[in-house]
């Protein structure tokens, strides 16, 4: 089999234009990930997966950010509305566990019936009392062993359904201060909180296929941003455990200055596998695809792990567990 590229790309609207599809074949990249301007209707988006893989000649995965909240592409009124997961998590008190399971199987369901087999969750960031607000009530709580058991909750139901879970964003994005879309956050805390504190989540859930970093500096550990960190990385793979595949967060934010070019090369150089990069012109992609190349062959044989990863849905009655949740939350 060739190489995959490494990165996962996003397309500019409804379908494929037919110079994104001419790129898309040279570039061969690992994955695709979707956003709201690439939903409309649900034979529209199967369609537009449909395109994608075609592109590249094989079932390649295709991810997207459904948290729930407001970092949620699929909405109402063709799909579920959901609250956020910090106020998720409240509402269902005791049976958090239970409901948060449940949320992310449906979740599966829609995802899954469209196509789409990857999702960004679950986010294992630790909120704390300085938490930045476009982070915090995407969170699971303060308790880092809470935050663990409700993040294999939320796995559990995707894997259930048939898609690739993505933990994020390691080794913790909790203690951020600023927003990383628009600046770069810098945590201050020492090796020895953030091994505790921090880290704990993504150690109980280093066996999930694929993983996402965080785009913030951790100044006990370098002077680098996490993504383009050969020292955090190797902090990943050793403390933390986490051997399977780890995605950048997409570089086109605003905390990671440089080139596309610079960029992709330093996150690779690091010890990244694959590139996410969106939001970006067509010139741009292709800068970032060229720049990234083929994954390597460690690189690959964690990607064809995490695809391994994928299976079929669960025999499950999806209206039984709507309701079930339901009742779950109501009853808390």
């Amino acid at each position: 089999m060739a190489r995959f590229g490494a990165t996962i790309l996003d397309a500019d609207g409804l379908r494929l234009s037919a110079e994104e599809k001419s790129f898309f074949r040279a570039a061969n990249p690992y994955g695709f990930i979707l956003f709201a301007r690439n939903i409309d209707t649900e034979d529209q988006v199967r369609a537009l997966c449909a395109e994608m893989r075609d592109c590249v000649g094989r079932e390649a995965p295709i991810t997207i950010d459904q948290e729930g909240g407001r970092v949620q592409r699929l909405r109402a009124p063709l799909w579920t509305e959901w609250q956020p997961p910090l106020d998720f998590v409240g509402a269902a008190g005791a049976k958090a566990e239970e409901a948060m399971y449940l949320r992310y199987r449906l979740i599966a369901a829609e995802l899954h019936a469209l196509g789409i087999d990857s999702n960004c969750a679950p986010m294992v960031d630790v909120a704390g009392p300085q938490t930045h607000d476009f982070l915090r009530n995407r969170c699971y709580g303060t308790a880092p062993d809470a935050v663990a058991r409700l993040g294999r909750a939320a796995a559990d139901g995707l894997l259930a359904g048939g898609v690739i879970p993505v933990l994020k964003h390691i080794p913790g994005h909790g203690r951020a201060t600023q927003d990383s879309h628009f600046d770069l956050p810098t945590v201050e805390a020492s090796h020895g909180d953030l091994s505790a504190h921090d880290f704990a989540p993504f150690k109980a859930l280093n066996d999930l296929p694929m993983g996402m970093t965080a785009h913030l500096v951790y100044a006990a550990l370098d002077s680098k941003p996490a993504t383009l960190s050969s020292k955090v990385m190797t902090l990943i793979r050793d403390e933390i455990g986490f051997d399977n595949l780890i995605m950048t967060d997409d570089i086109s934010m605003k905390a990671l200055q440089g080139s596309l070019t610079q960029i992709t090369c330093a996150a690779l150089a690091a010890g990244c596998d694959v590139i996410l990069h969106c939001n970006g012109t067509l010139a741009a992609r292709q800068e970032v695809a060229e720049a990234a190349g083929e994954m390597s062959f460690a690189a690959q044989t964690r990607a064809l792990r995490a695809l391994n990863a994928r299976t079929q849905p669960d025999d499950v009655d999806i209206p039984a567990a709507r309701a079930q949740l339901e009742t779950l939350l109501n009853g808390a």
